[in-house]
């Protein structure tokens, strides 16, 4: 019995509850009430969205690959004074330090940067294919240039 009393009091109350209001819901118009400090917040995320660097294939220039971290460290400072434009990554590979320079999507972009090393490093420079870095900025003036 109770169980009944208590579903028809829902029932009376669902049917005097009204979830909008006539006068707006005849009008077609949407009034949004926010904190003006979300359009700022968007409007940040926006920038950072734009500054994030992407992965993607492509490859790069090994000047060493060593077992001994100072000989890394070393020929990763002169590629670095050498050409201060281009990124320079040192990787660790069990039991190898690897040197590798620069971010290019063909093999033939980063084969000019390999002959201009070559002549520093007598090991062997080597284009190696690799995952890349690239940021928003050079992804859009590489589609312009096509």
């Amino acid at each position: 019995m109770h169980k009944i009393l208590l579903l028809i009091c829902c029932l009376f109350a669902g049917t005097c509850v009204m979830a909008q209001d006539n006068a707006t819901a005849s009008n077609g118009s949407v009034k949004v009430i926010k904190d003006s400090r979300v359009d700022v917040l968007v409007k940040k995320q926006i920038y950072i969205n734009s500054l994030a660097i992407r992965n993607q294939s492509g490859f790069r220039v090994q000047v060493i690959s060593t077992n001994k971290r100072a000989d890394a460290n070393e020929a990763k400072q002169r590629v670095m004074q050498l050409y201060p434009d281009v990124r320079t990554y040192m990787e660790f590979q069990a039991p190898y330090f690897k040197v590798r320079v620069g971010d290019y999507k063909t093999r033939e972009e980063a084969g000019e940067l390999r002959d201009k090393l070559s002549s520093l490093f007598s090991g062997g420079v080597f284009v190696v294919p690799s995952t890349i870095n690239v940021s928003p900025d050079k992804e859009l003036s590489n589609e312009e240039s096509n």
